[in-house]
């Protein structure tokens, strides 16, 4: 499919998705939104992929933020519908998919661009990235997951310090925080994420899936993550990717998962 605002690139059984409006520093707006959430829809349905980077075009933005001219003048409905959208358009869809989203975040990574971010299953960074959720300085906060995500990956504490403040923080800073997981040059960035990847695809699809579900189980209100680990365990026992790999393990061969 032909995307006005995004580019997908599949090799070796991973895509690379890149927000691509570098003269609006890859901010989102709702077109954008839009094209994301049916590109992920899209990938998680395809066979040939098993894994998926997102990152923006160029060198100074992951993605800058929303696009306020869409927003500004909207009133309380509207924003909360908007709030919504974002939510079951995309930002959820990328935190529950059942292929891991690696997050490349190469540059500026502020408001939904760090929503987004955080949505994925994990984030690498490059060294010049800048990372924060800088709405109340608009007189609104974040309202893409920001305000529940960030607490969950580094702590309420410093949550509420990085949005209470608008504060940005550098690469460094986020590696300690936790939200990210290293931190490369601008130039190592996607070929660290591709090397991770390729360690993830060569293992059970349907593993890793499961995987995801249960570690997201932990986060989820009304959910106990113990109870979706032993359910998704079992299931994994009724699968070829369970008999591929038990019987590679005792034929002492590398498994092969179709």
């Amino acid at each position: 499919m032909e995307y006005n605002n995004i580019l997908v690139e599949i090799a070796e059984n991973i895509a690379v998705l890149t927000i691509n409006r570098p003269d609006q520093l890859n901010a989102l707006n709702t077109t954008t939104i839009a094209e994301l959430s049916n590109a992920f829809k899209s990938l998680e349905s395809d066979s040939n992929v098993r894994a998926i980077i997102v990152t923006g075009s160029g060198t100074k933005a992951f993605i800058a933020g929303a696009d306020i001219k869409e927003f500004y003048q909207f009133n309380s409905e509207q924003g909360k519908k908007l709030s919504a959208m974002g939510h079951g358009t995309l930002f959820n869809i990328v935190e529950n998919l059942r292929k891991p989203v690696i997050g490349a975040v190469n540059g500026f990574a502020l408001g939904g661009g760090l929503e987004l971010a955080m949505s994925c299953h994990f984030r690498l960074a490059s060294d010049n990235a800048k990372l924060g959720l800088p709405e109340v300085t608009l007189g609104v906060i974040p309202g893409y997951g920001g305000t529940q995500r960030l607490a969950q990956l580094v702590g309420k504490g410093r949550a509420m310090e990085m949005v209470l403040c608008a504060k940005m923080i550098t690469a460094e800073e986020a590696l300690t925080y936790g939200l990210v997981n290293y931190v490369t040059t601008q130039e190592d960035l996607l070929a660290a994420c591709k090397k991770i990847a390729l360690k993830i695809v060569k293992n059970s699809p349907f593993a890793i899936a499961s995987a995801i579900r249960a570690i997201n189980a932990g986060f989820k209100d009304g959910i106990n993550g113990y109870e979706t680990e032993i359910e998704e365990f079992g299931k994994c026992f009724e699968t070829e990717d369970f008999k591929e790999g038990t019987t590679a393990f005792l034929e002492k061969r590398k498994p092969n998962f179709n």
